[in-house]
């Protein structure tokens, strides 16, 4: 008998022509505006059309099924569903329920989000569709819940931040971003302090002084009335500048393990530019991608769940 293993990602659109669908999903349902969706589509102009997001998801479920059946040969049915674009993970959850798919139905789906901290408002949010869909195919299911502890995955954020370090001057500061989220999500909620465990362990092994070597910061933060969470890297930047002792900063997206919108646009573009403006050197550190290490790792955490 097969174990099914579900990976799930954000999602992004393949082509301009699926930016507004895309957008409306995003939005529960909602069209965007003319504008909203003018300014979204000239984000993805600015990094090349498109986000690379697909291309990079579809790499990181091959290498996990590569590691996976490299341990257990024929024994892992390995699919991928999105959040927010095709395939969903609804459709997803019913081809790994299709009994005449080759392998065969699972006795039971281990559930692995691409991004490493637990949050109920974005990693919850995935595990609870994909539970419901899992009742109403009669399967079993495992979420994974959270891998930012993962050894493997830090060694590898450590070692891109010694990397991009030296390139850089030598009074940097390096900030670790995520995903902001709103404050009414984030009331006793897991994800900062995941975020805070994560970004000392990689601080540790890089050797940084905290407050004077490393800091945490935001970024991405929708555009709603309610307070996100903050600081935003931007703000943390100027700041940094106006205090006239760093000559660099350099980013590590932590929060994130593919080049896609939010790194490509939110940082390589946005916060390079803040940075310019304030005087300070910018680096951002190679995206996790489809690391062979991490995507070993992974597999041996699916594997033990």
């Amino acid at each position: 008998m097969t174990t099914g293993l579900l990976v799930m990602a954000y999602g992004t659109p393949t082509s301009p022509d699926e930016i507004e669908p895309y957008y409306t999903h995003i939005r529960r349902g909602r069209p965007p505006s003319r504008e909203q969706l003018d300014e979204l589509t000239s984000r993805y102009r600015a990094i090349g059309g498109v986000s690379p997001l697909a291309e990079r998801t579809r790499a990181q479920v091959a290498a996990l099924s590569r590691a996976l059946d490299a341990e257990d040969p024929g024994q892992w049915r390995v699919v991928l569903g999105n959040k927010h674009a095709r395939p969903f993970l609804e459709t997803a959850v019913a081809e790994l329920a299709d009994r005449s798919a080759p392998g065969g139905r699972p006795d039971r789906v281990v559930g692995l989000v691409l991004a490493p901290h637990y949050s109920r408002g974005s990693v919850g949010e995935y595990h609870n569709r994909v539970s419901a869909a899992v009742v109403e195919h009669g399967l079993r299911y495992t979420p994974v819940e959270s891998w930012h502890a993962l050894p493997e995955w830090v060694d590898a954020q450590a070692t891109r931040v010694r990397e991009a370090l030296d390139t850089l001057p030598a009074k940097t500061k390096v900030l670790f971003t995520a995903h902001s989220l709103p404050e009414r999500v984030l009331a006793d909620d897991p994800y900062p302090g995941e975020l805070r465990t994560s970004a000392a362990a990689i601080a540790e092994r890089v050797g940084l002084e905290r407050w004077y070597g490393w800091a945490l910061a935001w970024q991405s933060a929708g555009r709603t009335p309610e307070p996100w969470r903050g600081p935003d890297v931007a703000d943390v930047i100027r700041d940094l500048g106006a205090t006239g002792q760093a000559e660099g900063v350099l980013v590590c997206p932590q929060g994130f393990v593919s080049d896609h919108l939010e790194v490509l646009y939110d940082l390589d573009i946005d916060a390079r530019r803040v940075a310019a403006e304030a005087g300070l050197a910018f680096a951002r550190t190679a995206s996790i991608n489809d690391d062979p290490a991490v995507m070993a790792g992974l597999a041996r955490l699916v594997r033990s769940v």
